[in-house]
């Protein structure tokens, strides 16, 4: 069932808003670390090639998003509304639950990052996970959630402010790096500091992935934002345009960090890396620009990932996938209910980071394995959609094309799932299981059956996993 168009023109988006959102949303805390998080996996041949599998990977997934809201512009939300109208009910609601979570623990990276960062220059922060830190991460939550609840355009226009002003920092960076660059560093870090054999490079390349789909998350965010731009048609344009743009910077940033230190160096380098990068450059001016330009653009990312977790919760709710006080929205047709429970779900996994070794690391990958199966899920609908011709008439070539497209897509994204490795599927598992009690109190809203045979048997599994996972943590196997 399609959303009721219900918000007022005031409330539409324009494409360069749109644009910002996506660009605001894979722009934040992962950007600035990854000197470090490249310089310990891999060296600058091995970043090539995963940047080039990740560009081509998600690039594919832009022209399935792109396609998907141009074939199916009823489907408001696109993140959830593809899973359900290619899978069912419970795929849709395992596509929004799974993508909700994922904002949610990116906030939590957002919020643990920026507290690390301050604990440089105030040690009472710490690395982002003392009582002090924890208490400052939850009075910014509740301050934003204040503010969200203001009116989204009000919200959506400071995120494009933001966006803007993150960019100045990173686009300095750049212009400095190039000029201080050093082809013989470069070339010491070209294989990693390791034999030049096609085994370590696949080793180094595997290592990278989950890192790059973290700095991707966020290419939707057009698309879950579509019930409120002005023309339908800007979706798949900001989508693919904020992409591109973004590829290019963190390109830049990585292989051009490979030229300033050697990789033991920018291994060790404290979060954000970017930050000891420059230094060594300039001096301890550039350490202090570089984190506060992470401040900004982290509490921009901060700012988008709200604004998608409460969406995205809101519009299954409105197509009656989870509980119906989801559906409520404010006079600012802010979704309120949607907002308070992401907002008190980041406050829980935030009092969990102070258990937590390594709380960053820990969320930057949850929120990847949490992202990737929606993403699964919307490139195999739009696989499914062009194997069917499902709205493509007579239209063979646009068919073949897009099947292509939507296949390696789903390719990539299944390969990225395997590559993330079993601990952190059961870790995942943990959070559908009992995410799941939304989904049955929707459906018993609605005097449904809660599964059908086939969700039943995926819900089974999902518990199995679940289980193998609680019982790996309480005996170590798996640790956080």
């Amino acid at each position: 069932m399609a959303e009721p168009q219900s918000n007022s023109s005031e409330q539409k988006l324009s494409l360069g808003a749109l644009i910002a959102l996506v660009v605001g949303s894979m722009i934040g805390s992962g950007i600035f670390a990854l000197p470090s998080s490249f310089g310990r996996a891999t060296g600058a041949l091995g970043g090539l090639i995963a940047w080039s599998i990740a560009g081509v990977g998600m690039l594919f997934l832009a022209f399935v998003f792109q396609t998907l809201s141009r074939r199916k512009p009823e489907l408001n939300s696109g993140i959830y509304a593809y899973a359900k109208a290619g899978f069912g009910e419970y795929a849709g609601f395992a596509s929004a639950a799974g993508y909700w979570m994922g904002c949610c623990l990116a906030d939590v990276a957002c919020l643990v990052l920026i507290k690390a960062t301050m604990g440089q220059f105030f040690p009472i922060f710490g690395d982002g996970t003392t009582p002090t830190a924890i208490a400052a991460a939850s009075a910014l939550l509740w301050g934003v959630h204040f503010l969200i609840l203001r009116g989204i355009k009000e919200a959506a226009a400071l995120n494009t402010i933001a966006t803007y002003a993150k960019l100045v920092p990173i686009l300095l960076f750049i212009i400095i790096v190039v000029f201080a660059f050093k082809a013989d560093v470069f070339a010491q870090n070209f294989w990693g500091g390791e034999d030049a054999t096609f085994a370590n490079v696949s080793s180094q390349v595997r290592n990278t992935m989950l890192v790059t789909v973290f700095v991707f998350v966020g290419i939707e965010g057009a698309s879950v934002y579509s019930r409120y731009a002005k023309n339908r048609n800007d979706v798949g344009i900001a989508t693919v345009t904020g992409f591109l743009g973004v590829l290019c910077l963190l390109v830049l940033v990585t292989m051009l960090s490979y030229g300033i230190l050697p990789r033991p160096e920018l291994a060790a380098l404290a979060k954000p890396s970017m930050a000891g990068v420059l230094e060594a450059i300039v001096g301890h001016w550039g350490k202090v620009f570089i984190s506060v330009g992470l401040l900004i653009s982290v509490l921009g990312n901060y700012l988008s990932w709200s604004l998608l977790a409460a969406e995205v919760v809101h519009s299954a709710a409105v197509n009656h996938t989870m509980p119906s006080f989801l559906a409520r929205e404010n006079n600012k047709k802010v979704p309120v209910g949607a907002l308070w429970l992401t907002n008190i779900a980041i406050q829980m996994f935030l009092l969990v980071t102070y258990f937590a070794e390594y709380a960053f690391n820990l969320a930057l990958k949850m929120t990847s394995s949490m992202t990737l199966i929606p993403y699964l899920l919307v490139a195999a609908y739009g696989l499914k959609l062009a194997w069917t011709g499902e709205t493509y008439g007579t239209d063979s070539r646009s068919r073949f094309l897009d099947c292509i497209r939507a296949g390696i897509a789903t390719i990539y994204a299944a390969g990225m799932i395997y590559a993330g490795g079993r601990a952190l599927l059961l870790l995942a598992a943990l959070l559908y299981g009992p995410g799941t009690a939304l989904f049955v109190i929707a459906r018993l809203e609605q005097k449904k059956t809660a599964f059908t045979i086939i969700e039943a048997i995926m819900f089974g599994a999902i518990l199995v996993a679940a289980g193998i996972g609680l019982y790996s943590l309480a005996t170590g196997i798996i640790s956080i």
